[in-house]
């Protein structure tokens, strides 16, 4: 979504007033020979549509061709029943879309369909290539015609008309070319392939559904919604390719490393989700646990940035012993609106968004967890909010480290002179936001949180240490977000 959309969408005003990073994508795919699959993915898609709150779209085959229908919206307004009739088959993929590389337009729309000599294709990405530029001038070159500005579409043809005789040696001979984050869900007339790169940036997992269904997801919370059980997280590097006769792995090509997003532990994946066995809400609250050992505060109550705060902020009342309450009452429907609004309704500002509840915080010391900070713009205002109704003292503590560096692999992360951790030191931060106080987690306690080895976490967003050399990195790339 074009950066000035996503502000007013979120009935903020401009984007550069966002404190939170960009979203991702969510792709979902599913083989159900006895099933209604546009329906399934349907539901599979609304439970990841937190991920992508721009577009959607499903394709379905049916063992001879490829039907597919996808809009600008949200899952709910893109598809009604009337939408989701022709998609008969028993092969899906599904994507709800949030833009990274590539602006907001319904050219950018996937899952991208194409036709190919070996049939009709249909892709769905998560992620961001680290050389889209390079691969797409190459397409370009060899004469082949590009619609959007999306590197998924650069994706999509690559595989179309890449070398190799079969998807399999065609997915192969990408996976070496590609470099940077991509989960895929790839559609062809006979099977689905689930494509997760080497470094296991974000998250892909394989679920059962009934006696002989199968379903691929960016989360485990898809799966429980359309009572699908999780089986396994599809593996760094691993392509999966699933029939009627099951799921297969074709290749496997991991990285000597592996280098998840810390992202999906602090903020995107949705709470209920999980990682590596770990449900992403016991580790959330382990992360405000970790801060109030780091960063104790004297306070009378404890409350969160809702919602996405709210573990952290649980675990910091639990470890400091200050009682938590509800200080925010968060509108959830602001986010859903196209209506942007008017002049008046922008002055007003993060109000539109949030409530504080007077009677929990009047004459009251109040510890204010919020997840993460990237622009600093809205959080000042959340303290105002909050001093404006009656609290004596605010004391910001955030469940991760600040964020100093962009992101290069599928998370729209602003670009240095947004970052406000990057211009400012956490004193200077402070007196911005107008706090009595101001902490961060720190590297090593958000680390500890995950009970998970150092080396599997992309950290470059706090570092400046990317998993790919940052010479690799072309800055048309980053220069199209």
């Amino acid at each position: 979504m074009a950066p000035e959309q996503r502000g007013a969408q979120a009935g903020l005003g401009p984007a550069n007033q966002s404190d939170k990073p960009g979203h991702e994508c969510g792709v979902f795919g599913i083989v159900a020979p006895n099933a209604d699959v546009a329906r399934l993915t349907f539901f599979g898609l609304y439970a990841l549509q937190h991920r992508g709150q721009e577009s959607a779209g499903i394709a379905v085959s049916n063992g001879r061709g490829i039907r597919h229908h996808k809009e600008m919206g949200l899952v709910a307004q893109v598809f009604n029943e009337e939408k989701l009739r022709p998609l008969t088959g028993h092969l899906a993929i599904g994507h709800t879309r949030y833009s990274t590389t590539g602006s907001s337009r319904i050219e950018n729309a996937q899952p991208f369909v194409v036709e190919s000599a070996l049939g009709p294709l249909a892709v769905g990405h998560n992620g961001n290539l680290t050389n889209a530029a390079a691969l797409r001038r190459e397409l370009l070159t060899r004469g082949v015609g590009l619609t959007s500005s999306s590197d998924s579409e650069v994706i999509t043809q690559m595989l179309a008309g890449g070398e190799g005789r079969t998807w399999e040696e065609k997915l192969r001979v990408f996976m070496v070319r590609a470099q940077g984050a991509y989960c895929l869900t790839v559609l062809t007339r006979e099977a689905l392939f689930a494509v997760r790169d080497p470094l296991g940036l974000h998250p892909l997992c394989l679920g059962r559904i009934g006696a002989d269904g199968w379903v691929v997801a960016s989360e485990s919370c898809a799966l429980g919604t359309i009572g699908a059980e999780f089986v396994r997280e599809v593996e760094p590097g691993e392509i999966l390719a699933i029939t009627e006769d099951g799921p297969r792995t074709v290749a496997r090509m991991p990285a000597p490393r592996p280098a998840e997003c810390l992202f999906e532990y602090i903020y995107f994946a949705r709470p209920d989700s999980t990682l590596h066995g770990t449900a992403l809400h016991a580790v959330r609250v382990a992360q405000g646990r970790e801060l109030a050992r780091e960063a104790p505060a004297p306070a009378d109550v404890v409350i969160s940035v809702p919602d996405s705060a709210t573990p952290a902020a649980i675990g910091y009342a639990q470890e400091s012993g200050i009682p938590y309450s509800e200080g925010l009452i968060k509108n959830r429907y602001i986010g859903r609106t196209f209506i942007q609004p008017d002049d008046q309704l922008r002055k007003v500002g993060i109000s539109l968004k949030f409530n504080a509840l007077s009677d929990n915080l009047a004459g009251k010391r109040v510890v204010l967890v919020d997840d993460s900070i990237v622009r600093g713009n809205t959080s000042g205002p959340i303290v105002r909010l909050l001093r404006e109704a009656g609290a004596r003292e605010v004391h910001v503590r955030v469940s991760s480290p600040p964020i100093r560096h962009p992101c290069f692999l599928g998370v729209d992360m602003a670009t240095y002179p947004e970052l406000i951790a990057h211009r400012l030191s956490i004193p200077e931060i402070c007196a911005h936001l107008g706090a009595d106080s101001l902490a961060y987690l720190s590297l090593e306690g958000l680390i500890r949180s995950t009970r998970r080895d150092p080396a599997a976490f992309c950290r470059g967003c706090f570092t400046g240490e990317y998993p790919v050399s940052i010479e690799l990195v072309d800055k048309e790339v980053f220069e199209l977000r």
